[in-house]
């Protein structure tokens, strides 16, 4: 078993270290709020930390789950960051939806400290982290993303090394372009069938056995229906991920009108108040029949 140094305890990362802590690793915890930091030891064990340098002291591996690109950038290299402790030859792996720009940053600043750094940000969301059936998608050497697929599979049901520092955050990418495009399809989808007066239950029973079949579809159709956008990934967060997405595609030079469009109308319906809400409440900016 290693011992591990987890940094952030939200919604995501709180169920990914206790995951860890019940599969039998030695477990150090950091969150802004200490809080959140005692709650998660007083459930787990382990110990609490008073910042990400104190949880990285005696750690094999540092795991974090923050919010930002200057989140990690200060639990990492900031004045009380895990770089400054963690030991010569330790692993730094970071699950934060961030730019591809800071996984690379850390990469070169990980390896001028002789430690190693795993970009693997998560798809799955928070109902993957609690049942521990996440997808992580890697950007690091082999060597390092193997160490790392080791403690991941406490809390992953797949893990996939897309290629060197940084692919991980671009994959994280494809992945939110392809969600934007299927809930915009399935929310005009929704209100035609509504407007066509027909049964819900049977369309999706006749159209998920076949091409238009997706985990969104499967999953959120009865209950964007029905109204209720109270659970999954929020809309804030889903316009962070969009915006790093089409920031990225500007320095590349690929284009993303669609991805583009969604990002406007999901403002649209932070404007109406539904920031919070999940990415499925993509449909509510659709007049109901």
């Amino acid at each position: 078993m290693a011992k591990i140094a987890f940094i952030g305890l939200g919604v995501m990362g709180a169920p990914m270290a206790g995951h860890l802590a019940r599969a039998g690793h030695e477990l150090s915890v950091f969150n802004r709020s200490m809080g959140k930091t005692q709650a998660w030891v007083d459930r787990y064990g382990g110990i609490a930390a008073i910042s990400p340098a104190q949880a990285a002291e005696e750690a094999d591996i540092v795991i974090s789950c923050v919010g930002t690109d200057d989140d990690l950038a200060a639990v990492t290299i900031g004045r009380d960051g895990a770089f400054r402790t963690l030991r010569s030859g330790g692993l730094y792996v970071d699950h934060t939806t961030v730019s591809a720009r800071i996984a690379r940053q850390l990469a070169l600043e990980a390896d001028s400290r002789g430690l190693h750094f795993v970009d693997a940000p998560v798809s799955g969301g928070q109902s993957g982290a609690e049942a521990g059936t996440l997808s992580v998608m890697c950007g690091g050497s082999a060597p390092a993303v193997e160490a790392a697929r080791i403690v991941m599979q406490s809390y992953a049901a797949r893990v996939v090394h897309c290629g060197e520092a940084g692919a991980g955050q671009t994959t994280k990418m494809v992945n939110q372009i392809c969600i934007a495009g299927v809930l915009e399809g399935i929310s005009e989808a929704l209100r035609f069938a509504q407007a066509s007066k027909l049964d819900l239950a049977r369309v999706h029973e006749a159209i998920s056995g076949g091409a238009a079949q997706s985990w969104q579809l499967d999953n959120r159709w009865q209950s964007m229906a029905e109204d209720r956008f109270d659970f999954g990934f929020a809309i804030e967060w889903m316009r962070k991920d969009l915006g790093l997405a089409l920031d990225e595609a500007k320095a590349i030079g690929a284009t993303l009108p669609v991805t583009a469009l969604v990002d406007q109308y999901y403002a649209e319906v932070v404007a109406m108040g539904g920031g919070r809400q999940d990415t499925s409440a993509l449909v509510r900016r659709l007049r109901k029949p």
